[in-house]
Order: C-alpha cells, then sequence, then structure tokens
C-alpha cells in the first residue's frame, strides 16, 4: 500500500475503501472483506447511515485501532459551529471510536452559506486533538479560496467527483498550489461507460488487467487518492489489486484525453439538499 502524507505531517493510504449507498447491514460484511484484503483506510459519513455498521466491522476485526485510517463527515444539515460539534460526537458513537482520522464537510451547501462556521468547528476538533486531520469535500476553487482566506488551517485534502471522464484538472492544479489532495469519489464513474471505453479495454488487455483496475491505477498514478466501493468480496479483492503493473506514460496521456467534463453527481454551487 503506498502511503501519501498530508499537509501536516499524518500518512493516509492512497487507497481506501468506500460505502456510499452500502446499508448499514451489509456494510459489516463488506467492510469486514476489504480489511481483511488489506484495505486500512474506510471511508463512510453520516448520511450514509452505516457508521454503526462499519464500526461493528472494525471492532470485531481486531486490529489495532492505530493501524487504520477512518474518515467521515459532516451532512448539511448539521452544519454550523455548535451542530457540527454535536454531529461530531454523534458519529463517534455510532461508529464506536475513540477519535476520527479524517473529518470532512460533505458539500458546501454555499445558499445557508455555513461552511466556514462549520469548519472552524473543524478546526476546533483538530485542535482538541479529537481528529487528526481535516479537510472537505466537493468544494468548488471560489469555496476553497474563501476558506483559505477566513480559517486558519488548510484542508489535507477536498474530496470530489473524478474520473477519467471527469478529470477535475483545474480543481487539481488548485488544490497541487495550496498542498491539498484530491481524493477522487465515484471512481470508476459509478460503474459507466468509461469502463467500457475502447481505450481503456485496450491498455487493461495490454497489462492483463480489469477496465476498473486500470482506471484505479490511473488515479494512482495522477496523485490522487481514491476510495473505490463495491459489496462484492471478488470485486474488493480486484480493486485491490492495483499494485503489480504500472501506465506507461503514453498510457496515462491516452486517458488523460478522455477528458468530457462529464459529471454524474451534483454541481457543488446547485446542491443545497438538507
Amino acid at each position: 500500500m503506498k502511503m501519501v502524507t498530508l499537509n501536516n505531517g499524518v500518512n493516509m493510504p492512497q487507497l481506501g475503501f468506500g460505502v456510499w449507498q452500502v446499508p448499514d447491514e451489509e456494510a459489516t460484511p463488506a467492510v469486514a472483506k476489504a480489511l481483511e484484503v488489506g484495505y486500512t483506510s474506510i471511508d463512510t459519513a453520516m448520511i450514509y447511515k452505516n457508521e454503526a455498521g462499519v464500526g461493528k466491522a472494525i471492532k470485531e476485526s481486531g486490529i489495532d485501532r492505530e493501524k487504520l485510517f477512518i474518515t467521515t463527515k459532516v451532512w448539511n444539515a448539521d452544519q454550523g459551529y455548535e451542530q457540527t460539534l454535536k454531529a461530531f460526537d454523534a458519529s463517534l458513537e455510532r461508529l464506536g471510536l475513540d477519535y476520527i482520522d479524517l473529518y470532512l464537510i460533505h458539500w458546501p451547501t454555499p445558499h445557508y452559506d455555513q461552511y466556514i462556521e462549520t469548519y472552524k468547528a473543524l478546526e476546533k476538533l483538530y485542535n482538541d486533538g479529537r481528529v487528526r486531520a481535516i479537510g472537505v469535500c466537493n468544494f468548488d476553487i471560489d469555496h476553497l479560496e474563501r476558506l483559505l482566506d477566513e480559517c486558519d488551517i488548510t484542508p489535507v485534502l477536498n474530496q470530489v467527483e473524478c474520473h477519467p471522464y471527469f478529470a477535475q484538472n483545474e480543481l487539481k492544479d488548485f488544490c497541487a498550489k495550496h498542498n491539498i489532495y484530491v481524493e477522487a469519489w465515484s471512481p470508476l464513474d459509478q460503474g459507466g461507460e468509461v469502463l467500457t471505453d475502447e481505450v481503456v479495454e485496450k491498455i487493461a488487455k495490454a497489462h492483463n488487467k480489469t477496465t476498473a483496475q486500470v482506471v484505479l491505477r490511473w488515479h494512482l498514478q495522477n496523485n490522487t487518492i481514491v476510495i473505490p466501493k463495491s459489496v462484492t468480496p471478488s470485486r474488493i479483492e480486484e480493486n485491490f489489486d492495483v499494485f503489480d503493473f504500472e501506465l506507461s506514460d503514453e498510457e496515462m496521456d491516452a486517458i488523460n484525453r478522455l477528458d468530457r467534463n462529464q459529471r454524474r453527481g451534483a454541481k457543488p454551487s446547485e446542491m443545497n439538499t438538507r
């Protein structure tokens, strides 16, 4: 497993396991399988309603807590300084943990304009030693610029939709300039057409790998943190088996050229659901 060093010196696995859209009762066996395969970074969120299932798998695994990297997020309806602190306590209790490795704002929800005070609550949690790192999700450049201007701690990462058809190059450049990692959600285009793209299929055949493995390798070689999700044991294993081959510069360029600016999820500037 390759580790990346975040801007506060904390090490984080570059490949993690996501549990978006995984029901609570299915999260336990899925996370248990991921931990068995070798994943040590697990990404959940309050709104996924599976923190308890994730926590159960962690407890039952018997793995030392300090060997794991656990991420969760504050949901839009819980934004605001005091509400965020309460939401964090609730997530911690559901997970059955003493601390969180990474705590994120799930969306900026600009219509409600609370993400600055929300982030200041994250800063308090960090300064109090209750989280090892703090960051954001789905922040556009203008949201990040305001955060950098008005808050004290630079986020360690920005978790956003990212895949070969939606490469996020401008955002990646901005984040790199400010030493903020980009973490990709829906890294496989939600199992969409990128996995049947003829360019990706040709590269996969050349390496005797699946198209999903090639796309994950593309993310890794682009210095992106990536969190594929699956509840299928064979896919969980497959998505982890991406460290025994490398894409050439020509293959990376070919995949880079697939960018269509084709988004599957909501635009951060328009996502104000609470």
